[in-house]
């Protein structure tokens, strides 16, 4: 007996692993397979919340978690780039999106599982033969599918486990879960639900459980000789909607307050429609039998429609109220009185789980950084043609923020290279973001050196004609161009506009040669004296070598297009 349950135990814990690695290598992969249109519909934001309910659910029946969705969208609202109002409704969709876990569990049921099952090979040969990364990625969805239903099989076969012909394991179970019966089940039931789900932070994997325990004929709440669900197992399936609320709390701790208060309607949402249906289950007690049991023969299938059904009620029921719960959170959650410090823009690690978004977000990161770069050029340009000593300090701690800044983004890069999410595309987009970096320090350090030319300058007491600072100007000014130019390819990704960055480029490299030029006609002409070659030369280099790494940036696009080519 005990080496009989010592094996059921071993076994049931492999199931759970099954299912969990089932579920986790098909969400990574589905989000890789989708990286494009992940990123395509986060950018479609809208003013109209039933598309934000769209973008919500579609979004997370590719992640296969609410809560990854969620968290997401915290990070969205906590770099600014998503209101409150837009973060609603998309939490709204990301509800109804996490109810396709459970359908496809409940599946099961009709044996469609025993089918299924043969994708754990399918998609292990795919994956191994395949010589493209999109193949195999396809290939390890395959299995990652094939893998969650081999899961559910084997626990299915774990629970109806005989020993001398008794179904040892199921009556045990079935005793202490069936047998939570009586006036305080639903409210036992509700807490467990919440309990279990925020101790594993997934809504899907205990919904899934309780739907393989009931179709193993393990009626939850409803006693042990029973042979139909009632309410009771429908308090356990809402507490796990209140339990997935925990990990988009948990990730706004430390966050602005609006993200904390995303976390809040999140809260919010799942709390009030619990109730709504809490009231109702409690009021009409023969509500599961006279609605999803006459519906559905199937008790998996049961539970499986009350859970997608409760979310599409709720989402209906709240939609014209997201306002309310924005006014909610923001008296729930206090506006801070110290003046909260934002330390990026754009990016937020939150959205790591979803690389395609991050890497485009960091792209916008990187684009502000480098005009920071260049108004550190432009203020120390400034200062030269105006004969002004006095702009050094914030030129250096102009440079002392990029290269904070700096170190911050390398930190970001280096977690979004290694997450578990990143297709080969954007892990060569991140490894030429490096470089990206490089390049913008550069400008920045050049802006420095140009100081130092000033105060040379000053304290020589050279003298520069007017004729000289206007050539500097518009050499100035053609560089400004290249870097509107730059950063616009830079951000838009259009190779086919690279060709004006190097004409503008050339043209720069020739005014420099000009400028030289007619440098050393002057000292020839005994208009200009030695002493100011070494600024005005070095001064108009360091020009030129800041305008290269702006060309630099412009065919970073190209570099890593060709690099994921190959």
């Amino acid at each position: 007996m005990v080496a009989y349950w010592i094996k059921t135990v071993f076994f049931m814990i492999a199931s759970v692993g099954a299912l969990l690695l089932g579920l986790d290598r098909l969400s990574k992969n589905v989000t890789k397979l989708a990286h494009k249109g992940l990123k395509k519909l986060f950018n479609k934001t809208s003013k109209y919340s039933i598309i934000g309910v769209g973008i919500g659910a579609l979004v997370t029946v590719i992640m296969q978690s609410s809560a990854a969705t969620t968290v997401m969208v915290v990070g969205f609202v906590n770099t600014g780039i998503m209101t409150l109002t837009q973060a609603t409704s998309i939490i709204m969709g990301a509800n109804i999106g996490t109810t396709i876990t459970a359908q496809l569990a409940a599946l099961n049921s009709f044996d469609f599982g025993a089918y299924v099952i043969v994708f754990c090979g399918i998609g292990v040969f795919i994956t191994n033969l395949g010589k493209k990364e999109k193949t195999k990625t396809l290939g390890r969805t395959l299995s990652g599918l094939g893998l969650l239903f081999l899961g559910l099989k084997c626990m299915d076969l774990a629970i109806n486990a005989t020993f001398d012909g008794e179904l040892v394991v199921k009556n045990a179970i079935s005793n202490v879960l069936a047998g939570i019966d009586g006036s305080f089940a639903p409210v036992i039931l509700f807490f467990l639900g919440i309990a279990l789900t925020a101790a594993v932070q997934s809504s899907a994997l205990i919904t899934t459980v309780i739907i393989t325990l009931t179709g193993a004929g393990i009626y939850i709440g409803a006693g042990s000789d029973a042979t139909a669900l009632n309410n009771n197992v429908l308090f356990l399936i809402l507490g796990t909607n209140i339990g997935t609320c925990v990990t988009a709390l948990i990730s706004s701790i430390g966050a602005q307050t609006n993200a904390r208060r995303a976390s809040m309607i999140h809260l919010l949402f799942n709390l009030f429609g619990s109730i709504i249906f809490i009231i109702v289950l409690i009021i009409f007690k023969d509500f599961m039998a006279a609605t999803f049991g006459t519906w559905f023969a199937s008790p998996a299938t049961q539970i499986a429609m009350f859970h997608t059904v409760f979310n599409l009620l709720t989402t209906l029921i709240f939609l014209p109220f997201i306002k309310v719960f924005v006014k909610l959170s923001t008296l729930l959650v206090k506006d801070k009185d110290e003046k909260e410090n934002l330390s990026f823009t754009y990016m937020d690690e939150r959205m790591i789980r979803s690389p395609s978004v991050a890497v485009h977000q960091v792209r916008k990161e990187l684009s502000l950084l480098y005009m920071k770069a260049v108004q550190t050029l432009n203020i120390s340009m400034d200062a030269f043609l105006a004969r002004d000593d006095s702009k050094r300090e914030e030129v250096k701690n102009a440079n002392n923020e990029l290269d904070t800044m700096n170190e911050r983004i390398m930190g970001y890069l280096v977690k979004l290279a290694n997450s578990s999410f990143v297709v080969y595309e954007d892990e060569c987009t991140v490894s030429i973001f490096h470089n990206v970096l490089s390049d913008i320090l550069r400008i920045g350090e050049i802006g420095d050196n140009i100081c130092k030319y000033t105060h040379q300058m000053i304290e020589d007491n050279l003298e520069f004609s007017d004729n000289v600072f206007l050539q500097l100007g518009f050499y100035r000014s053609k560089i400004n161009s290249l870097f509107e130019k730059s950063d616009e390819v830079f951000l838009t990704k259009n190779i086919e506009k690279i060709k004006e960055v190097d004409i503008i480029e050339d043209q720069i490299d020739n005014m420099r040669k000009e400028l030289i030029s007619d440098h050393f006609e002057r000292l020839a002409r005994g208009e200009c004296k030695n002493e100011n070659s070494g600024v005005y030369v070095n001064l108009v280099n360091n020009l030129e070598r800041a305008a290269d790494h702006m060309t630099y940036i412009a065919q970073s696009v190209e570099a890593a297009k060709n690099q994921a080519i190959k």
